[in-house]
């Protein structure tokens, strides 16, 4: 199950880039492994994008909320659930239902994107697997570099991301390559197969 948002990626992402991304992540898993892919849920927690145009968030407790009301409905029709979460807002919230879930007796999963040398936000990995997935999608005459400082996570815990800087980028979309954004999609997908066998052996 896709899990992604509505927020602003600076002025050279769409505004659904972390969807577009989970329900890709799933497109490719889909062509590998015998799974169904249900419609990506295209809302989130995004409250720390509070102050830029455009945004729509269902915040951390709704969100956490849907998606245990998602699991049990599915109950009844699929062995397990797999979350795929392009955004790192959700993470909370994924958590929490996934607790709720569990002690329900659910088999239950989540994976969040990740990029262990990449940039924070809107910078060169996000960049790159959007460039990846359909170069039209990133507008490379907008796109500006934005250095998060040593504390960014904190800061924006504290204050939101606007307090960093007015484009919303934390990091180096210039340095974004197909290359790079396929080479994340393939780690990614491998990841997410993972956890479905790990589930399967849970049977």
């Amino acid at each position: 199950m896709p899990i992604g948002s509505f927020e602003q990626h600076g002025p050279h992402l769409p505004f659904d880039t972390d969807t577009i991304i989970a329900r890709t992540v799933c497109s490719d898993v889909e062509l590998v492994a015998d799974v169904d892919v249900a419609p990506a849920l295209a809302y989130g927690a995004s409250g720390e994008h509070q102050g830029f145009a455009g945004l729509l968030s269902l915040g951390t407790k709704v969100t956490q909320e849907v998606l245990v009301e998602l699991v049990r409905s599915a109950r009844d029709s699929w062995a397990g659930v797999i979350f795929v979460s392009g955004h790192g807002g959700n993470n909370e919230a994924l958590a929490n239902a996934l607790r709720t879930c569990t002690s329900e007796g659910d088999r239950v999963f989540a994976w969040m994107a990740s990029a262990m040398d990449g940039d924070p936000h809107a910078g060169e990995s996000e960049t790159s697997v959007m460039l990846s997935i359909d170069v039209t999608l990133v507008r490379q005459d907008l796109i500006e570099d934005a250095e998060p400082p040593e504390n960014w996570g904190r800061l924006v815990r504290e204050q939101g991301i606007i307090a960093l800087g007015p484009s919303g980028v934390l990091g180096s979309p210039s340095k974004a390559t197909v290359e790079r954004g396929m080479a994340l999609r393939e780690r990614w997908c491998a990841e997410v197969v993972t956890l479905i066998k790990r589930m399967r052996s849970m049977q």
